[in-house]
């Protein structure tokens, strides 16, 4: 149509040329002559009859071409399909638009395509198939003849609406737990007991009432919760805050019970539902409680809440429980081997050399891996001083080594960890086929082997403290020398910040068996003494400290790598100064990353923080690592995630 269009416009100029032209040939020849006046006169009214005719033959042509595209039944069924169609010239310029715009008070016709229909841009030039508007609260998905100035519209307004109920009428399926509860009421009389049920149970099933949720006791502390897409979403609105009413709620009967929560979502399988849920019941439950844990089918856990810090919760049973089935793990094992993490501490060492001293009295053969992953810096100057001694208890090796002594009934017993990612002995977890865990961090998503023995009690202060509870329960022949209980001693000594924090009963009661075994709390203190260079990188470390709002220290190293030990305590070090809520150091380290280390005095959740990027840790102690990157990259990244952190809090507390 175009081109016909320009064809007629080419020929109008043409006739108008030899018009002027003749008149002006005449009136030079032959002057006003009338006669030649009417001939002129006469041929401008042929050929303008001319013009006419072939005007409206090109109309009726494209007339007809419309309507034998559409067809009058054709026409009817583009309405009844909500199906609009528009062409437009090559300078985007909308020439025409079909009845269904029409009977909607759409009319664009004479205008630009792409000033009205910017989201057109990308079909238009080829980079995409569809495109999606919305046009007077419908919304329309854009298809492009190809080839050709042509675009379909297709309404499919009821189709996002029925999409979207189906989606918001997905089952969803939680397990809600009270952490705790059995152990604040085991011994409790009746009058107690009844009153601590009406003060914990009562804001729950009520929270349930209030958002449409059918909740199912399954025994005295769980509940089963069904609900659809659209209730969790207020849920995830309204923060959980269900997890604060109850914890309150137990405060005021001074009792240690909390809630978790589990919610498992995104498929149409109640058999796969029922499996992720108690797994995540599992995890978070293990991460200390008080928290909720979320999976959507096929993509990552998300945790929220977790504000405070796991309480003790295995009792003596429990570790009378766990004792003896590791030590029918040993005995059935053919030889065990012993890791810990990459950057071996203090409590890692200890906890492992605890746990070889259970394999010699079982009277099995057993390596600790230690020349392989690094070691810090304190803990590795108090291995040289104390190598005599040590070599003749115990046994170090090297990765490579313990591979070599690796066999089908071996048993690898992970320390103070239990992500292979961490583990200094990664090659030896990946091969072997019995695999045990001893560990006292809130426990990872993704924990990358298949354990067949896990012990993980985020409320304990330390790797050693667990050991040290289960040896009594094991044999009465594990000996520990002075040395080693030393060594476990310094361990707990660093996780508690000198016994200040993440410490119980059972802590101070470990502590006690470690010093009746010889435990020197004044070589504790010598082995824990910085030097005077490390004292010197601590200042400089300190002098970058940058204030922030809500009590919040960042400390930005730059000009000098530290490592992670130092970063540390630097942390440790700045937590100390008045009104000091929380603080993170960022720095290169000496293994070639960037990282943060994170302390907290209790009252900020520094795991959540890092946890948001992509770190882990205690509430108040956490960190997290990255390949080598910009500082201040990391820094602004780390403001980000705070101000988000406060902004959840305040909104929890709004809330309660």
């Amino acid at each position: 149509m175009q081109k016909k269009m320009s064809d007629l416009r080419r020929l109008v100029y043409l006739v108008l040329a030899v018009e002027l032209g003749v008149v002006a040939l005449f009136w030079v020849a032959v002057g006003r002559n009338a006669l030649i006046a009417l001939i002129v006169l006469a041929a401008e009214a042929v050929l303008l009859f001319y013009l006419l005719e072939r005007f409206e033959n090109l109309t009726v042509e494209h007339s007809a071409g419309v309507e034998e595209m559409l067809g009058t039944s054709s026409r009817d069924a583009y309405l009844f399909g909500e199906t609009g169609m528009l062409f437009y010239d090559d300078e985007h310029v909308v020439t025409w638009m079909s009845d269904l715009f029409n009977e909607r008070g759409i009319n664009r016709v004479g205008r630009k395509l792409l000033v009205w229909l910017p989201e057109a841009e990308d079909l238009i030039n080829g980079s995409a198939d569809q495109a999606r508007v919305v046009l007077d609260d419908r919304i329309y998905e854009i298809s492009r003849k190809e080839d050709e100035p042509v675009l379909f519209f297709r309404d499919i307004t009821d189709k996002e609406e029925f999409r979207h109920l189906y989606q918001e009428s997905k089952a969803v399926i939680g397990l809600a737990s009270l952490d705790n509860y059995e152990e604040s009421t085991q011994y409790e009389d009746e009058a107690v007991v009844s009153a601590i049920n009406v003060a914990v149970r009562t804001p729950l099933t009520e929270y349930c009432k209030e958002h449409g949720i059918l909740v199912k006791r399954v025994n005295n502390y769980r509940y089963l919760l069904v609900l659809n897409e659209k209730i969790f979403s207020d849920l995830m609105t309204d923060h959980f805050s269900v997890l604060n009413t109850v914890r309150k709620a137990a405060q005021k009967q001074d009792v240690s019970i909390t809630l978790s929560m589990a919610f498992a979502r995104g498929t149409d399988s109640f058999e796969e539902l029922d499996e992720m849920v108690a797994r995540l019941l599992d995890l978070a439950q293990s991460r200390g409680g008080d928290q909720v844990a979320v999976q959507n089918a096929g993509e990552d856990v998300k945790y929220f809440g977790g504000s405070s810090e796991a309480t003790e919760k295995r009792s003596r049973v429990r570790v009378r429980v766990m004792a003896h089935t590791l030590r029918e793990m040993i005995l059935r094992s053919s030889n065990v081997i012993i890791c810990g993490h990459r950057n071996a501490d203090f409590d890692c060492i200890g906890s492992a050399i605890g746990a070889a001293r259970i394999c010699e009295a079982l009277r099995k053969q057993c390596c600790i891996i230690a020349k392989t992953g690094g070691i810090e810096e304190k803990l590795n100057a108090c291995m040289e001083e104390n190598m005599e001694e040590l070599k003749e208890e115990v046994s170090f090796v090297t990765e490579n080594e313990a591979l070599n002594q690796l066999q089908d009934n071996t048993l690898v017993l992970m320390v103070d960890h239990h992500s292979l990612r961490q583990s200094n002995g990664s090659k030896v977890l990946e091969q072997a086929k019995k695999i045990a865990v001893i560990d006292h961090h809130r426990r990872a998503t993704e924990m990358g082997v298949k354990p067949m023995f896990l012990y993980i009690e985020a409320g304990a202060s330390s790797a050693c403290e667990l050991i040290t509870e289960l040896i009594p329960y094991i044999s009465n022949r594990v000996e520990l020398s002075a040395l080693d209980a030393t060594i476990m001693l310094a361990g707990m000594t660093i996780d508690t910040q000198h016994f200040r924090v993440r410490t119980g009963t059972r802590t101070f009661d470990a502590a006690s068996s470690l010093r009746r075994s010889g435990a020197d709390p004044l070589k504790v203190d010598e082995y824990l003494k910085d030097s005077y260079d490390q004292f010197e990188q601590k200042t400089n470390a300190m002098a970058m400290s940058q204030i922030y709002e809500n009590g919040i220290v960042i400390t930005p190293v730059k000009g000098m790598t530290m490592s992670r030990a130092m970063m540390s305590q630097t942390a440790d070090a700045l937590l100390q100064i008045q009104d000091v809520e929380a603080v993170f150091v960022i720095a290169d380290d000496t293994e070639n990353e960037t990282a943060i280390s994170a302390r907290s005095n209790g009252r900020v959740n520094v795991q959540v923080i890092m946890e948001n990027m992509h770190g882990g840790g205690h509430m108040t102690a956490a960190a997290m690592q990255r390949p080598k990157c910009s500082i201040d990259d990391l820094r602004k990244e780390l403001i980000d995630v705070l101000e988000n952190y406060f902004r959840e809090e305040d909104t929890n507390e709004s809330d309660s």
